[in-house]
């Protein structure tokens, strides 16, 4: 079962946008993360869960090719919690 929203991240950070991409497997959750950092402002949050197991280094080398930045990553778990910071 998913960590609640928000129990893992920093009280700075509860303004993210959030997307449980739990249950999908790879490369959806990047997929579906990249989409949703559409709607974010240059320099804001999304805040994803994800329990894929290939999910910590796509997120990694998603960020990395893409200019966006993994601010935090925190597993309770299956289910890993990643803080990314839209690129602009």
């Amino acid at each position: 079962m998913p960590c609640p929203r928000g129990r893992l991240l920093s009280q700075k950070h509860q303004n993210a946008s959030f997307l449980d991409a739990t249950g999908l497997k790879c490369p959806l959750p990047v997929l579906r993360a990249r989409k949703a950092l559409k709607a974010v402002a240059p320099g804001g949050l999304l805040e994803v869960l994800a329990d894929d197991p290939a999910a910590p280094k796509d997120f990694q080398a998603f960020c990395e090719t893409t200019g966006h930045k993994l601010e935090e990553s925190a597993a309770e778990g299956a289910t890993v919690r990643f803080l990314i910071r839209a690129a602009g």
